[in-house]
């Protein structure tokens, strides 16, 4: 990638530990890729905020709020390498392909995106050659230089979603292969601090899974989307948390599918 390119997208790697332990590749990095597709609700300054206030885009519309701090908290943990995308989802979605009608969406949660209203095709093609196909080197290259890794990408979701309280906290997604999520429910089951489901709060039938099919279905790797409450993420505390006990699942899932 190019300069330009590059700072659409950031790669972050776990601190190495001697090479051989848990499975390790030959660059000393364990073979799990985490991803987080929504990290940021930076909006470039040529696109005017979107038309949109400052508190649309702190709000869940434009990102997922808590993902990343807990993607990177996680990335230490496991010693894995995390890919997040480094626009908002508003810009361009990267969990979704260009021929998505969402990928550049003309409204959230019933809220219009005004920028994105009159968009032309060839504006179209120029974001997603600006800011999805970067994302998409930047993760095929870190999947490419590990051996079968498992692919694990890493969201929130709000506790209120149109006027509706959701009572999941911890959504274990997956498209047509459940191998991991099924190691996860098990040893979720064993430590059962959280009201955890299955493709909750979404499925594969809204559209979510583009990131896991186009990845690591194509390969054959394990994979899995987890979605998390926002509230339980909204502080460095929670976040510490929450990565402690999802890093520790991950790991105990691994060891059933080794």
């Amino acid at each position: 990638m190019n300069a330009s390119a590059e700072q659409w997208v950031k790669v972050f790697n776990g601190e190495s530990k001697p090479t051989g332990e848990g499975g390790r590749n030959s660059n000393n990095m364990r073979p799990i890729v985490l991803v987080c597709e929504h990290a940021s609700n930076f909006v470039p300054p040529n696109f005017n905020g979107l038309g949109l206030s400052e508190k649309q885009l702190q709000s869940h519309i434009a990102w997922d709020p808590g993902a990343l701090d807990t993607a990177k908290l996680m990335v230490s943990k496991l010693d894995a390498t995390l890919v997040a995308s480094q626009v908002s989802r508003l810009i361009y979605d990267c969990n979704r392909p260009p021929h998505s009608s969402t990928a550049i969406p003309l409204s959230s949660e019933q809220q219009s995106i005004p920028g994105n209203s009159s968009i032309t095709p060839a504006e179209k093609e120029q974001r997603v050659e600006t800011y999805y196909r970067p994302f998409e080197t930047a993760l095929t290259q870190c999947i490419d230089s590990l051996v079968s890794p498992l692919v694990v990408t890493i969201h929130s979701f709000t506790p209120v979603y149109l006027g509706k309280k959701r009572d999941v906290e911890i959504g274990v997604l997956y498209d047509t292969d459940q191998r991991f999520a099924d190691a996860f429910m098990r040893q979720a089951g064993d430590q059962p601090r959280f009201n955890i489901q299955r493709n909750q709060p979404y499925a594969p039938t809204d559209g979510v899974t583009h990131t896991l099919k186009h990845h690591a279905l194509s390969r054959g790797l394990l994979n899995v989307m987890l979605e998390i409450r926002n509230d339980l993420i909204s502080t460095l505390e929670q976040q510490q948390k929450m990565a402690a006990y999802l890093a520790n699942l991950i790991d105990l899932s691994l060891l059933e599918n080794t």
